[in-house]
């Protein structure tokens, strides 16, 4: 049985740029609905929701956690995510399969880089927000720029519903504009405590105004509310928030609210929007998905009623269950030791364990039921981005996107006797994070590792040592360069050859051309069946894939082509697949080399924020590092520069920025995209892969 109704249930995310407040907004909610009965604290290392020692020790989060609270009558499911660029792959799945989510900004820096990023994030996935302007206690809080930056910043629709009861030392609480009152905490330290008043004489006016504001935007979305403002009768406060909820789920606008987590104060206000604004899985589209048999459009809505289907969003290792796969329910419901179809492998999988999460704990339940989140153990061939459903009514839901890994190292054990334990250690990890990936090198037969950047791969080498007992070496991390054409051209592969007594016979010409980046790779066929028989094609596609993943100029993969099948032809004794494979590895490699192939390097968006004295020494070094300036502006008192820069050059970057700001100037990072490298770099990566210069 339910605990809640489904129209009561808010799956809701929390997001923001690192260190804007999230865990911290995250333990009052606990604190303040019943769930702790202790304020934790991040400075501390004693945050619930971060509960890994990496975090603890960091000071930010690393891995979404996801955890269950009440709040008014409503169960709310929330996942508190990271906001470091390397752990983006956190946001992104949890985005994936969230109904509404929480945008934290700092009072002080507004808007700021990673902010950005997890709304763009949100965008995608058409995800309903409210935006909570924190920190406001803080000196420089100023929370009318950081709504104005939600307008120029992110296209945003602001629409306030909350002002500050004074700002810096003297914050002390909000207006309400709904309510039209004061909700203030005083010195309460712990926040429990808050009285509500009329307001003031001194900000009526001011509120008078916002008000009318608010009231204008709602007239928009809601025509009813739009007729009484228009005759100027009463408003009542159920109505304002029946068309601030109509217009938040429409996206229409985002609902702004206010106050300083660290302080105890606005907290409240933001759970009771999450309950009155957010949607709830019924007030959301149907998820959409297809047949895997029959290709068609399946719809599955947010009912028990509704045959089940869920989508495993995240994989963990636990210490104590083994590995755990994340699961949000779109429909039906399931029961613990029931066989369920994953038809993205078309296998059965058993639930053998159900589980409902609370940061790093677990609680065992009998059954789960559409919207909900849940945790299942030990579940054998699952994957993140899989679909749980019935094998007789299966439908395959949409995936999840992830970014590609744009660092890479050597990493060996640190004694020979942990070889098969580091090999095991790292398939665990890479199935649990997607972003993670694992090669061998076959030039020097040393472990490869792929990740998003420095911290992320230093992360799991130290979780290799505290979860799974293995010491392992971590190389210096290089930048993961890829490979690409800028032009057309032709190419022709023949394979004709005669091994111990046997004749092998292939040939094929081909085609290739560009494709826009971040596409990948397209093959067509365009041959005779005459010429090529339909049985060679995928063979010759096999060995075009086969060279594109050695590369032409220097061993990196090949990205962003298409390759055409045009023609060739075939022996009807000598030829095979194995004869039209290595055909097509050499017709590729033959138009490669004349389509003026190119090394891409990862090109990274810099925002560095630091006191205006050092703007030109920060330019010049930017500069340096052969990075472009997209712009300059101010903000909080500090001049804000935004650059593209090449990773390659940006390893250190922390330190040299301390020197030249003297520990003032602080900066984000995240991928752009991948650019062709400048001819001199090019020819200086080649001569380091052949040896001609060492590797630093």
């Amino acid at each position: 049985m339910r605990k809640q109704p489904i129209e009561r249930l808010r799956n809701i995310g929390i997001l923001a740029h690192i260190d804007a407040g999230k865990t911290t907004t995250t333990e009052r909610i606990l604190f303040y609905s019943g769930i702790t009965h202790k304020i934790g604290e991040v400075d501390d290392g004693t945050a619930v929701m971060d509960w890994m020692a990496q975090e603890q020790e960091r000071g930010i989060t690393i891995t979404s956690a996801a955890t269950t609270c009440y709040w008014n009558n409503h169960q709310i499911n929330i996942i508190d995510t990271p906001g470091h660029v390397d752990f983006t792959v956190e946001v992104e799945r949890s985005l994936r399969i969230l109904d509404g989510a929480i945008v934290i900004l700092c009072g002080v820096g507004g808007v700021e880089a990673q902010t950005e990023t997890v709304w763009r994030q949100a965008d995608c996935y058409k995800v309903p927000r409210i935006v909570y302007v924190n920190k406001l206690d803080r000196v420089g809080a100023d929370p009318e720029m950081a709504v104005e930056a939600l307008k120029k910043r992110l296209g945003a629709d602001p629409l306030v519903v909350q002002m500050p009861i004074g700002l810096e030392d003297s914050f002390q609480g909000v207006i309400d504009l709904i309510q039209m009152k004061e909700i203030d905490w005083g010195q309460d330290l712990l926040g429990t405590e808050y009285e509500v008043k009329e307001i003031s004489q001194k900000y009526r006016e001011n509120t008078l105004q916002k008000r009318n504001t608010m009231l204008e935007k709602l007239s928009d979305v809601d025509d009813s509310l739009m007729e009484k403002y228009l005759n100027e009768e009463d408003i009542s406060s159920k109505d304002i928030k029946k068309a601030i909820r109509k217009g938040t789920i429409g996206l229409n606008f985002i609902p702004v609210l206010m106050g300083a987590s660290f302080k105890n104060k606005g907290v409240h206000p933001l759970m009771d929007a999450v309950v009155d604004y957010l949607p709830s899985p019924v007030d959301i589209p149907p998820v959409q998905g297809y047949h895997p048999a029959k290709g068609r459009e399946e719809f599955r809505k947010a009912s028990d009623e509704e045959p089940f289907s869920a989508l495993v969003f995240k994989i963990m290792n636990d210490s104590y269950v083994g590995s755990v796969s994340f699961m949000r329910i779109y429909s039906g419901k399931v029961k613990s030791g029931s066989v369920v179809f994953n038809s993205t492998k078309e296998k059965d999988e058993r639930i053998n364990r159900l589980l409902i999460m609370h940061s790093n704990k677990r609680k065992e339940v009998q059954e789960v039921h559409a919207g909900e989140i849940a945790a299942v153990s030990a579940m054998k061939d699952v994957s993140t981005g899989d679909t749980l459903c019935l094998r007789n009514r299966p439908i395959v839901l949409e995936s999840i996107k992830f970014p590609e890994p744009v660092v890479s190292a050597h990493i060996e054990p640190r004694s020979r006797t942990e070889h098969q334990k580091l090999s095991e250690t790292l398939r665990k990890l890479s199935k649990e994070d997607p972003t993670f990936k694992v090669k061998l090198d076959t030039m020097t037969g040393q472990t490869l590792v792929y990740g998003m950047g420095e911290l992320h791969l230093e992360v799991l080498v130290e979780r290799m040592k505290r979860e799974f007992g293995v010491q392992a070496k971590l190389g210096k991390p290089q930048v993961f360069y890829k490979e690409t054409i800028m032009t057309s051209a032709a190419g022709e592969g023949r394979y004709i050859k005669q091994v111990t007594g046997k004749n092998f016979y292939g040939h094929c010409s081909i085609y290739i051309e560009t494709l826009e980046r971040g596409k990948g790779f397209e093959f067509v066929n365009q041959a005779d069946e005459k010429t090529i028989p339909n049985e060679y094609v995928s063979p010759v596609e096999q060995g075009i894939q086969e060279a594109m993943e050695m590369g032409i100029l220097a061993g990196f993969p090949m990205v962003d082509l298409k390759a055409t099948l045009v023609g060739g032809s075939f022996d009807e004794e000598d030829s095979s697949s194995l004869a039209f494979k290595i055909a097509g590895s050499f017709a590729f490699k033959d138009a490669a080399a004349k389509a003026q192939p190119v090394i891409l390097e990862p090109r990274m968006s810099l925002v560095v924020v630091s006191p205006e004295e050092y703007t030109g020494d920060i330019v010049s070094d930017i500069n340096a590092r052969r990075g472009k300036i997209g712009g300059m502006s101010f903000q909080g008192g500090s001049r804000v520069i935004k650059a593209i820069v090449p990773l390659e050059e940006m390893f250190g970057y922390a330190t040299a920025l301390r020197t030249l700001t003297q520990g003032r100037g602080v900066f984000s990072m995240e991928f752009f995209r991948y650019e062709p490298t400048p001819a001199a770099v090019k020819e200086k990566i080649i001569a380091k892969i052949e040896g001609r210069i060492p590797i630093q």
